[in-house]
């Protein structure tokens, strides 16, 4: 049996505050951003099935109850003793959160509480950040000076920084800082539009600006690649797109982080295979092939350094989704290293120092973490 530290989890969003019914909760369950099919539940999914696997019996139910069980019982203890029951039951020590994404969703500090005095720190979603600073620039220059006091003041409370140039853009972006004139230019057009009619920031040239504005904190930059919600194009989030830019950032002492990269994470473990600041990360992917957890760490595990892996949930909503990221995790790792073992491919010790590696040490360091 291999044993794991407290994990970190270094990506990961806020938990809904409120009780959910069946269809909201369900929600939470895929990426799609519309109801299930007619006749058919999401429910009924890799990430359905691991849930009632194992959220039931922290919650006092029998494993595989039937999902109107489970919620009945949810709705019986509320939301915040839900929370309560589930996060204390994932071993996750340590939570780095995302505080991007809309909702009325715990803090990074509720969450700690809730999950029983664990550590939590921010992680700051950049294209969000760039959009407040949108919404008080009065014209170019001030937006471009703005956004990065804005980018080197979090930098002074947050962790790290993170972008979904993925979604707004895709990853195929010209790997050198713009110009000065141009992000003048480029944010004129967009704040005149953004006035106007609103508008998300999908400029390559602000996002570039954006990205470099990071790179020059010195803190670890979260890179969204692989699958995501309808809003994305799958094929611009491949990793392998982000090359040039890895290259551009080699010796400027941040590190990379890329995000979730299935089913990419071959490519992703070969640009941490090879770019000494490159790391790559396991969350969503996990959680959602659910039995096939320890195939798809395995393939992680071909190319990447056993230093440069690091462990996520991406849990968004649901505490069921911490459950869930961190068992998949617990699984595959005694699976995947438990069979290595078996075979002769390493020793039991090296195992478990792999282990730790993944689960918690790696993104300590990375994240300067005490």
């Amino acid at each position: 049996m291999i044993e794991l530290p407290p994990l970190v989890d270094q990506h990961c969003h806020g938990v809904v505050r409120g009780d959910l019914g069946i269809a909201s909760f369900e929600t939470y369950l895929t990426e799609s951003d519309a109801p299930a099919a007619p006749g058919t539940t999401f429910f009924d999914t890799q990430t359905g099935f691991a849930v009632r696997r194992w959220c039931p019996p922290l919650l006092g139910l029998e494993p595989h109850c039937p999902p109107a069980h489970y919620l009945a019982r949810r709705r019986e203890l509320g939301a915040y003793e839900t929370a309560r029951l589930l996060l204390r039951g994932t071993g996750i020590g340590t939570y780095l959160v995302d505080t991007g994404l809309p909702g009325d969703l715990m803090t990074p500090e509720e969450l700690a509480a809730a999950g029983g005095g664990a550590d939590a720190h921010e992680i700051v979603r950049l294209e969000r950040l760039a959009e407040r600073v949108a919404d008080t620039s009065a014209g170019g220059e001030a937006y471009a000076s703005a956004v990065a006091e804005a980018v080197h003041e979090a930098a002074t409370t947050a962790l790290g920084f993170k972008s979904v140039a993925a979604y707004r853009h895709g990853l195929a972006l010209a790997p050198e800082p713009p110009d000065t004139a141009d992000v003048v230019r480029a944010a004129a057009a967009w704040l005149d539009a953004r006035h106007e009619h609103g508008g998300r920031l999908t400029d390559p040239v602000l996002i570039r600006h954006l990205l470099w504005t990071a790179v020059a904190t010195g803190l670890p930059l979260q890179l969204h690649t692989g699958l995501g919600d309808p809003d994305l194009r799958l094929d611009h989030a491949d990793p392998a797109l982000l090359t040039d830019f890895v290259r551009a950032t080699a010796g400027l002492g941040t590190d990379l982080v890329l995000l979730h990269c299935y089913p990419y994470h071959r490519q992703a473990a070969y640009l941490a295979n090879v770019f000494p600041h490159v790391h790559a990360d396991v969350g969503l992917a996990l959680t959602h092939v659910g039995t096939r957890a320890g195939a798809v760490l395995a393939e992680f595990l071909e190319l990447a350094p056993f230093g440069k892996l690091l462990f996520s949930t991406d849990a968004y909503g649901l505490p069921e989704l911490y459950v869930v990221g961190a068992e998949a995790f617990r699984t595959a790792v005694r699976d995947v290293l438990g069979g290595w073992v078996a075979d002769g491919a390493c020793s039991a010790a090296d195992a478990r120092r792999v282990a730790a590696l993944v689960a918690a040490d790696n993104a300590r360091r990375v994240y300067r973490l005490a």
